[in-house]
């Protein structure tokens, strides 16, 4: 039986891990509320962007200030950076509390940075940092039907 808990590091192990990885590191973020197809597809698609992939996670505190509705985060942080954790595509989960992952992207220094293709190049959060450095960002599509606002929605509907 293997042990994913490990994959979850603050930020400090997580900027030492990654210094002592070798092959292109990949990195993307969310709040991950509720694990669905969509977020597998992002996950896995990242994965293969390069050799190692690192999951920058919303605390509960960043999450509340998103405005995604006052019940969000459904699930609380460490069980949603835990979930992370124990997927086969994921190499490193780490919480940020910032409204955005800038800092976390400055600290690990990507090759890749990666994120769903609903999120225009100029919109998303650190790709001026990873294209300075001789990095790429790649914006992957969107599974149509799956994200947690809209299965929120479809629960609030049928109750």
């Amino acid at each position: 039986m293997t042990d994913s808990s490990g994959k979850v590091r603050d930020r400090v192990e997580a900027a030492e891990w990654r210094r002592g990885q070798r092959g292109k590191i990949v990195f993307t973020n969310g709040v991950f509320d509720l694990v669905h197809p969509g977020h597998v597809e992002l996950l896995e698609r990242a994965r293969a962007e390069g050799d190692l992939l690192v999951v920058g996670v919303n605390s509960d505190a960043s999450v509340r200030r998103l405005g995604k509705g006052s019940e969000r985060p459904l699930v609380p942080q460490e069980a949603r950076a835990r979930v992370l954790a124990g997927l086969a595509a994921v190499d490193c989960v780490v919480l940020f509390d910032e409204d955005t992952p800038l800092e976390l992207i400055t600290a690990l220094s990507p090759d890749v940075l990666v994120k769903g293709a609903d999120y225009s190049l100029d919109r998303i959060v650190g790709a001026d940092v990873v294209q300075a450095r001789g990095g790429r960002v790649v914006r992957v599509p969107i599974v149509a039907g799956f994200s947690t606002t809209s299965i929120l929605e479809r629960l609030r509907a049928s109750s």
